[in-house]
């Protein structure tokens, strides 16, 4: 290859050679190499892209090549083509279309890929001249012009699986993915732009979408470009950039015909659908041209994507268009199934249509599901999919025996038939289109907004596309709406596939949006169809996602969707954190909801245990006790309230309600067990017992003086006294003088508890041991401090009503009042008080 310049004399001449003779080339190949503004010796210098393009461009015109070979399109065309597209501050198709930020980013992303490929030290032409041959394909695929659409495997082939022979025009494939509805076809329309100098061929797996692509790029400017496919020998026959639109069953047969020399760019439309065996073989067999595949699934077949286009240009996730805009939002609404499907088998990576259809087409079930979709959304325009074409036919019946404006179609339609009534559908003639998956792929109605998954699908990519029909936005569309039959708490590891499974969303709340808001509302005026639900539930498998969930919403959590672990730590989050203003709703929901019995008791212990607020602790160690409490709870509850700081100021209130508990027969234990328990209890509240017993009987501190301060025999006389005083007393001022009581020699404490066994009943004795102790306060803290600042007042009243009268009543020659009499409190009043 001959160098423009051999050793410059000066950088002027050097620079005015290179001008020279990029305009030589721009005018040779179509495309500018020096744009207005730029430094030639900066944009052109040794070793860049755009220098080797010059340089190659150089060549071939002294090689007398009039026009650029195909080779030298097919390395620099596009790339040229890209960077005068993407050099315009706002870039845009012919018709003035301008592009927005995530078909740019997809171009940017090509440019940058094909100026990284120059700088490899691989073989740039990868012409295939390693030996890589094409097989013949056989012709027992859809002809191009049937009207029978493919469904699943795209030309009834077998997904092509660890392919490991030659292929020397991988380096040449590339992909990107866009969410459906968010403008792919746009994007396709800014490579056509680029590629102005390229002959272009432009694949997509269904007739219909033929149609659509030559209709759209016709609208964008570029309908003077539309060629019939040209065929080897054929080439000086036609100009040198065509645009050819075929299907992938068409090139998978005709692709040894096809001229190699024509066609430069290959844009692979839904490219998911061409990992065939026979399609993903013919693009192999044809390698020279630059490949660009378009698709839009998600991470279910990345990796059989990246087998036949192993370079991505650029990611948009379906949650960063709907953040951005692109797309209209999704709600969800789950509808418990009714028909079970747990046996139909999974073939090809999606359940048997034919057994499927047998599972669900019954005549109740179509008429319930007309009437759920009436009731629910009444002539909200949508599209039902149906396991079937006898199902479709059935449900369409049965949607407009319900009212509604429905129409079945399917492959069986005639072409004008489906046209005719597609075309229904948009001037609002038609609410509801039943189909068998006809109108799973290509198909657009911005009106589209409910999408009812009435047959199931375990293919993440089918149920992809079924949802990208409802996800262009419309003016009066405030968010398209997925319908699954699915369980409320289905988890992401059922066969079925749903809205939360596809985006792996962690909880599921009826009606609310499954994808991020919007950053600005789109649509303002439009009303949304469903209202979110108060209530959640995680859905996530992932045991510590779902846990996070429960912590972070617990106050929404439906914990009937729960399993009986995941209750219990709901309902210890709902405890610790529960506020006083919270807890009618809060035990509605406990109660009404379906949460079992070791949820409620788990909440009320913990409340018990652990939240911050007074009243709540006592209300809910009173709803704990309501209710019968196995040994070990009711010791756990014993231990609590006798020992607890944070019943310190409350203990006498909480010993009252464990002793009427006791009183009552609520703790399950033997009797000797609940002996302990209830004079554990009397001996916490051992000082408000001994005023009870001292207040009725006079001598009672007396005699408890005596036992305490006695050693010896005299302690076991002294204790004799108490025993034998407090036998013939009343049974509450009785177990209140023995609560009191306490023996240091073994006698006296024999005697002690033989005293108390003969008071009478245990549950006699607990009931009497309650009745000592005040009732607990649960007053508010705004009453509290209401009553603080009345005192406050009165107090300042007095005050100053002493300050007037000082004078007159005992006050000095300065006017300050003599000393009065203030009672003292009581020094038990702390005790006594509740908070």
């Amino acid at each position: 290859m001959q160098e423009i310049t051999e050793q410059p004399t000066t950088a002027s001449e050097a620079t005015n050679g290179l001008t020279a003779a990029a305009l030589r080339a721009e005018a040779w190949a179509g495309e500018p190499f020096l744009r207005e503004g730029e430094d030639p010796a900066r944009v052109l210098a040794p070793g860049t892209s755009r220098r080797r393009a010059l340089d190659d461009a150089v060549a071939e015109i002294e090689a007398g090549l009039r026009t650029p070979s195909s080779n030298w399109k097919v390395e620099y065309g596009l790339m040229l083509g890209l960077e005068r597209v993407l050099a315009d501050e706002r870039p845009h198709l012919a018709s003035g279309t301008e592009l927005r930020r995530h078909q740019v980013d997809a171009l940017a992303g090509m440019l940058t890929e094909l100026i990284a490929s120059h700088e490899r030290e691989a073989d740039p032409n990868g012409n295939g001249a390693n030996g890589a041959t094409a097989e013949a394909v056989e012709e027992d695929e859809p002809g191009e012009d049937s009207t029978e659409d493919v469904l699943d495997e795209p030309a009834d082939e077998e997904e092509d699986e660890d392919y490991t022979g030659p292929d020397p025009g991988a380096v040449r494939r590339y992909r990107f993915r866009h969410p459906t509805a968010s403008g792919k076809t746009i994007a396709a329309a800014g490579f056509v732009e680029a590629a102005r100098t390229l002959g272009v061929l432009i694949l997509t797996h269904r007739r219909l979408l033929v149609s659509q692509f030559q209709r759209d790029l016709t609208d964008e400017g570029y309908g003077d470009r539309f060629s019939p496919t040209i065929e080897r020998g054929q080439e000086p026959l036609r100009g040198g950039n065509p645009l050819t639109i075929q299907t992938y069953a068409w090139f998978a047969r005709h692709q040894e015909s096809i001229s190699r020399e024509a066609y430069q760019l290959v844009i692979c439309d839904e490219a998911h659908t061409a990992l065939g065996e026979k399609t993903s073989k013919a693009i192999r067999s044809f390698p020279e041209p630059i490949y660009i595949g378009m698709t839009a699934t998600e991470q279910l077949i990345a990796k059989q994507v990246s087998d036949v286009f192993p370079a991505s240009v650029d990611d948009l996730p379906l949650q960063d268009a709907a953040r951005r805009g692109l797309i209209a939002p999704l709600r969800n609404l789950r509808v418990p199934p009714v028909a079970a499907i747990n046996q139909v088998p999974i073939v090809g990576g999606d359940f048997d249509q034919d057994i499927l259809a047998k599972t669900l087409d019954h005549q109740a079930l179509n008429q319930a599901a007309a009437s759920l979709y009436r009731d629910r959304f009444d002539n909200t325009p949508g599209i039902v999919y149906a396991a079937g074409v006898e199902h479709a036919y059935n449900l369409a019946q049965e949607f407009r025996a319900a009212g509604l404006k429905a129409e079945a179609v399917s492959g069986r339609t005639p072409p004008v038939r489906l046209a005719e009534t597609l075309a229904a559908y948009e001037r609002g003639e038609i609410n509801v289109l039943i189909n068998a998956m006809l109108l799973a792929e290509g198909w657009n109605s911005p009106r589209a907004t409910v999408c009812m998954h009435l047959a199931p699908t375990a293919s993440r990519r089918v149920y992809q596309q079924r949802i990208g029909r409802i996800m262009r936005t419309h003016p009066r569309k405030e968010a398209g709406i997925v319908v699954d039959f699915v369980p409320k708490a289905a988890t992401h590891n059922e066969r079925v596939i749903s809205l939360h499974s596809l985006l792996d969303a962690d909880f599921y709340r009826e009606g609310a949006r499954v994808t991020p808001a919007p950053r600005r509302r789109i649509q303002r005026r439009a009303r949304r169809k469903l209202t979110p639900a108060p209530w959640l539930v995680p859905v996530t498998p992932d045991v510590r996602r779902r846990l996070a969930v429960i912590t972070r919403e617990w106050q929404r959590i439906d914990p009937k969707y729960l399993d009986e672990d995941e209750q219990r730590y709901w309902a210890t989050i709902a405890g610790r954190q529960i506020r006083f203003d919270e807890r009618a709703p809060f035990v509605e929901k406990l109660t009404a909801r379906g949460a079992s019995k070791a949820c409620l008791e788990q909440f009320l212990a913990t409340c018990a245990a652990e939240n911050p607020n007074r009243r709540l602790r006592i209300i809910a160690l009173s709803d704990r006790v309501s209710m019968t409490v196995e040994r070990a709870d009711f010791d756990d509850l014993v231990t609590l309230v006798t020992q607890a700081p944070t019943w310190e100021k409350d203990r006498m209130g909480g010993v009252r309600i464990l002793l009427r508990a006791i009183a009552e027969g609520k703790a399950d234990a033997p009797e000797q067990i609940l002996a302990r328990w209830t004079w554990r209890l009397a001996r916490a509240s051992r000082k408000v017992q001994d005023r009870r017993a001292s207040s009725e009987f006079p001598e009672a501190k007396r005699l408890l003086g005596a036992l305490a301060n006695s050693r010896g025999h005299r302690h076991e006389e002294n204790a004799a006294k108490l025993v034998n005083a407090a036998l013939d007393l009343p049974p509450p001022v009785g177990a209140a003088l023995l609560a009191s009581a306490e023996g240091y020699t073994p006698r006296a404490t024999q005697l002690i508890e033989a005293a108390r066994e003969r008071l009478g009943s245990l549950q006699e004795v607990a009931g009497a041991l309650a009745e000592n102790l005040p009732q607990p306060k649960v007053t508010s803290g705004r009453s509290r401090r209401r009553k603080r600042r009345k005192r406050k007042k009165s107090t300042g009243i007095q005050q100053g009503q002493q300050h007037q009268s000082g004078q007159k009543k005992g006050a000095d020659e300065n006017g300050v009042p003599a000393p009065t009499a203030v009672p003292a409190p009581e020094p038990a009043a702390a005790e006594t008080s509740a908070p």
